[in-house]
């Protein structure tokens, strides 16, 4: 679950404070209508997948091609995965979804063999 002192601790480390994700005033303010995770933070559910199942070596040289297609909020449960292409080994459909299914993140992923 995304909780707020996981989205302050990514905040901190990676020095982004844009109060989207961390000002709950100014976000409910916005059209977004309340804090929103930093994308790359669900973004990494997929790299956390793809070396679970490919290994660090294979996932070293991989490329990304990806869509944030919906924001994570405060509380959501989200999970990354993949499949690889039958027609195209070494090319898989990733994605991040979130507990209700909707896809957060969709794209490719592409090994260097």
């Amino acid at each position: 679950m995304i909780e707020m002192p996981t989205i302050m601790a990514y905040a901190d480390l990676t020095d982004d404070y844009n109060p989207i994700h961390v000002d709950r005033e100014f976000a409910e303010k916005t059209e977004m209508k309340g804090i929103i995770a930093h994308g790359t933070m669900s973004l990494n559910m997929i790299w956390r997948s793809l070396r679970q199942t490919l290994g660090n070596e294979a996932v070293a040289g991989t490329r990304l091609d990806i869509r944030f297609v919906r924001p994570v909020r405060e509380n959501d449960v989200v999970t990354g995965g993949g499949v690889e292409r039958e027609d195209t080994p070494g090319t898989y459909d990733v994605w991040v979804r979130n507990q209700k299914d909707e896809p957060v993140i969709t794209g490719t992923a592409t090994v260097s063999q």
